[in-house]
């Protein structure tokens, strides 16, 4: 199947049963939370395919799971194609709940954020073929869906250049405005702007600024954006313990 046979699913689906002032749409992917061996192992397989394409020496260390994908407060979404199950996206989310942020390791954030509950997206790659950008724009709209269900006030990201753009055009904002970009210890001490975004009034900061995703994002649902995982009460990742390449992982020798 051809990947404009793909990319018109994306554009021309029309809603079955719209809600009053919404339409549906349907996705020729699904976005899930990962939540077992082989949908964790096709994340990782797409986050070191796409850093490879830019930071191959730092994409050589992504080839297996890290510690922080299977902590608590953490989520790895997966965007799978519906064709073949092929992975096209993946976005790592960690919430405060239970621990600082990972990039708190290498800034202090002040404490009016720091003490308010937060989730940082890191390890975002999507596919090279056309359809990765659509794949990333329903990627980021899990993330703000994923925070509003979580109750996250603030969305948290560090973007090195040129991402860092695409960040302000979604309105996030620096933390240290005068700070520029920061050596991060999570993403192989490369420098990054670390911006945050309010959830709690995204809808009418949008609407403001007459934002072209406003519709995207609010007055369209999406179906195939599922965000229920198979998680255990304190919000970590449940994999099988009999699966023997959980037990062989050496999680503390994995980097963070």
């Amino acid at each position: 199947m051809s990947q404009s046979y793909l990319d018109a699913v994306v554009h021309s689906s029309r809603p079955a049963m719209p809600l009053p002032g919404r339409a549906e749409q349907a996705l020729p992917f699904t976005v899930r939370v990962v939540s077992g061996r082989s949908a964790l192992m096709k994340a990782v397989q797409i986050r070191q395919a796409a850093y490879g394409r830019h930071l191959p020496e730092f994409a050589q260390t992504l080839g297996t799971p890290e510690a922080l994908d299977l902590r608590p407060g953490v989520a790895v979404l997966l965007a799978e194609s519906k064709l073949d199950g092929a992975p096209l996206g993946t976005m790592r989310i960690q919430t405060n709940r239970f621990q600082p942020l990972a990039l708190e390791q290498s800034i202090a954030l002040p404490h009016s954020l720091a003490s308010r509950p937060l989730a940082e997206a890191a390890r975002l790659g999507v596919t090279e073929q056309r359809v990765g950008r659509m794949v990333k724009t329903v990627l980021f709209k899990a993330f703000f869906q994923y925070c509003q269900q979580a109750g996250i006030e603030w969305m948290v990201i560090a973007g090195r250049a040129p991402i860092d753009r695409q960040y302000e055009r979604l309105l996030f904002n620096d933390i240290y405005p005068d700070a520029g970009y920061i050596p991060l210890r999570h993403a192989g001490n490369l420098p990054h702007r670390v911006m945050s975004f309010e959830v709690g009034s995204a809808e009418r900061r949008w609407a403001a600024a007459g934002h072209p995703l406003y519709d995207f994002i609010f007055r369209t649902v999406h179906p195939d954006i599922m965000l229920d995982a198979a998680c255990n009460a304190s919000g970590r990742l449940v994999l099988p313990a009999s699966d023997n390449y959980v037990n062989s992982m050496r999680l503390d020798k994995l980097a963070a």
